[in-house]
């Protein structure tokens, strides 16, 4: 009879710990494997923007978890976080929006050469040696819609034409204090100085045919229907309308004409779609590759093609109809951080003339 070869116990001890380490090393690889994420904060509502993070988490395995809200409530957000913040990355919709962000502290310098390499100078936050604190990715032109039975181009074919006495009872506009018509008054400001865009200001208000109410497109359906002649609108806005199946965007575009203000002057005005990197950033280095992806070609055609929105580095081929219907016209040149540091004085400037 064979004897059974006894067993000590430190022997099942070593056992059981092997065991146990095995189980927990086990239990770690997938979240290391999970530790490939980045945080972002976006105030980017749009649908067609899925596409644009599933080919990122495709091409790096990095997977996003992202946080939607407005701007306002964004910069509140991380403001109330402080260094617990898990963002990574933010995107906001606006210059002004992005420069008070900065100014707030909000945001980190990046270097990176393929950045400074693709994205103009002109749509870059400040640099204070160590890189930019925000980079523009699309751009989007804030236009003039007019009603082409009762308005003539030459009639409107600038901003300040929007305060002259013969566009009177004519105009109607989304809430000054909107920061897309904040950027653009900041705009005013920096061409023609505090004291002449007050007097413009208080021009347009005089010219308005209602209160300001509602959004860009409400904008253009008033335009059409004749509640106004003429309005303000961010080129997105219009391009949707255009490219839409419904036969009532349809009956509005028919009924209306754009054109890019100043194009004689210093140009139109034009906003940004802006990223950064987070203050406290803990996935730095995928923050700066999301912000890179985000230069890309292929991105930036996506922004064109998505969202109706031009592509921030030049010389990238896009195929939108209704973008190229617009056709080219000549933007302003100045900082769009510029714009943002104005919007102070702008409001100031509001809320003496009583546009609301």
């Amino acid at each position: 009879m064979r004897q059974r070869s006894a067993i000590r116990p430190s022997a099942i001890r070593l056992s059981a710990l092997v065991a146990l380490a095995c189980s927990l090393i086990g239990a770690t690889l997938p979240a290391a494997a999970q530790e490939r994420v980045l945080n972002l904060y976006s105030a980017r509502h749009y649908q067609t923007d899925e596409a644009l993070y599933a080919n990122f988490t495709k091409a790096t395995g990095i997977r996003i978890n992202r946080v939607d809200a407005d701007d306002a409530g964004i910069v509140t957000r991380l403001k109330s976080e402080g260094s617990a913040s898990p963002a990574d990355v933010i995107l906001l919709v606006d210059a002004a929006r992005l420069w008070r962000a900065e100014a707030d502290g909000l945001f980190q310098p990046v270097k990176s050469a393929v950045l400074e390499s693709r994205v103009p100078t002109t749509l870059r936050g400040r640099d204070s040696g160590q890189g930019s604190e925000w980079f523009g990715m699309s751009t989007r032109a804030r236009v003039i819609v007019y009603n082409k039975r009762s308005v003539k181009k030459d009639d409107v074919d600038t901003y300040e034409e929007l305060a002259d006495p013969k566009n009177k009872g004519k105009v109607c506009t989304r809430s000054g204090s909107h920061p897309y018509n904040l950027s653009l008054f900041g705009s005013v400001m920096e061409h023609l100085g505090p004291q002449a865009t007050e007097a413009w200001l208080q021009g347009v208000v005089a010219n308005m045919a209602r209160q300001p109410v509602g959004g860009d497109t409400e904008q253009i359906k008033a335009v059409a229907s004749g509640e106004c002649q003429i309005a303000l609108t961010n080129t997105y806005y219009l391009a949707r309308m255009m490219r839409s199946e419904r036969p009532d965007d349809r009956a509005v575009v028919e009924k209306i004409a754009m054109v890019f203000p100043n194009q004689q002057s210093w140009g139109t005005h034009v906003n940004i779609a802006g990223a950064a990197v987070a203050k406290y950033a803990k996935h730095r280095d995928a923050a700066v590759n999301f912000l890179e992806y985000l230069a890309s070609d292929q991105a930036q055609a996506y922004f064109a093609d998505g969202n109706n929105e031009w592509p921030a580095v030049k010389d990238v081929r896009i195929a939108n109809p209704a973008l190229d219907a617009m056709g080219p016209f000549k933007a302003e040149t100045i900082p769009v951080s510029v714009v943002g540091m104005n919007q102070s004085k702008v409001q100031q400037i509001l809320d003496r003339v009583g546009f609301k």
